[in-house]
């Protein structure tokens, strides 16, 4: 029995664990206790006041308190900062990664639509690869446009593997000028190497000056990194695709799966963006790792007017949604 596989439905790294608060009791035994006037000496509990109250006393206007370390909003248009708070900044950014896994592979597809009916065969490598899973085993296969949603939807990061080792080699050589018949030399390293470079690559072209990528994935690396900016950037750029734009904003979605073997089995994959669950919002991509803490890209609408924002560094998952609702909020007040 493969390990964990058979829970391609559940996204390990996507799910955080919310303590539940505790409330203390009073003894019946202990009077409570009343003041007679404001003394702040005694109970400072009286004389706290967060930022954020001192700050929309000060300016309405100003952009509300979030738990994320970074974060920025954008017209989508434009591109135009609504506000942000350390948006260039380097950050791990965890699945939000697989956006650009993603793109590329829908980059590629606007040239030629026949790549997304191509099949890809699970390797063992794929399979193996730790964290939020697919589902989708060795020696399976299924089409390229059906496993771009095993990519986003789930968070599969072994869904991230298996396409980076199918189109490796032709992403390397089309860089390169080699036609595609004859694969790059070996000193380009593995397909999935090729992969990432041509990742990285393509965020140079974009504009991404605070990004390095290391891994298509998005797990942990110490040269892996973006910026809230950044990644508002390559999904304003991604979301001109009409074929992301629809698998981003796709709740729940169903594939067969064929092996080599000669069997046939079903899969149901689930997105880890709970905000789609709400009128107005159409994606992008979440991403949690313990380093990066939580994170969204998310798109909202309102009057017509579509924004992006993207949060590094929540405190937890719930906080993520709460962060970015508040940060949507402000913007469509502006």
């Amino acid at each position: 029995m493969r390990r964990g596989k058979e829970a391609y439905a559940t996204n390990a790294s996507e799910q955080d664990t919310i303590s539940n608060s505790c409330s203390k009791s009073s003894t019946p035994s202990q009077p409570k206790f009343k003041c007679a006037h404001p003394d702040r000496r005694r109970h400072p509990r009286l004389s706290i006041r967060s930022d954020w109250n001192v700050q929309r006393r000060l300016d309405p206007s100003a952009p509300p308190s979030v738990s994320a370390t970074a974060w920025v909003i954008v017209d989508a248009a434009t591109g135009e900062r609504t506000g942000g708070k350390e948006a260039d900044r380097q950050l791990p950014n965890a699945s939000t990664t697989k956006l650009m896994t993603a793109y590329l592979v829908l980059d590629l597809a606007q040239a030629n639509a026949e790549i997304l009916n191509e099949l890809v065969t699970f390797s063992p490598h794929a399979d193996s690869t730790i964290g939020s899973t697919s589902g989708v085993r060795a020696g399976e296969q299924l089409s390229v446009g059906e496993l771009l949603y095993g990519l986003l939807l789930p968070s599969g990061n072994d869904a991230a593997v298996a396409l980076a080792e199918h189109f490796g080699e032709r992403l390397a050589a089309n860089q390169a000028g080699i036609p595609t018949a004859r694969p790059p030399s070996p000193e380009a390293g593995t397909a999935e190497e090729m992969f990432v470079a041509a990742m990285n690559a393509k965020a140079s072209e974009l504009g991404m000056t605070n990004t390095h990528f290391a891994n298509p994935h998005g797990l942990t690396e110490s040269k892996h990194y973006s910026s809230a900016a950044d990644l508002a950037l390559l999904a304003r750029t991604a979301l001109q695709s009409p074929t992301l734009r629809e698998i981003v904003n796709c709740r729940q979605h169903g594939c067969q799966l064929a092996s080599v073997d000669g069997y046939t089995r079903n899969v149901v994959w689930r997105n880890t963006n709970r905000l789609l669950r709400q009128h107005g919002f159409s994606g992008v991509k979440t991403g949690t790792t313990k380093n990066a803490g939580a994170c969204l890209i998310a798109a909202g609408t309102r009057d017509g007017k579509e924004s992006i924002a993207v949060v590094l560094g929540s405190r937890n998952s719930d906080a993520r949604y709460i962060d970015a609702r508040n940060l949507f909020a402000w913007a469509w007040r502006q």
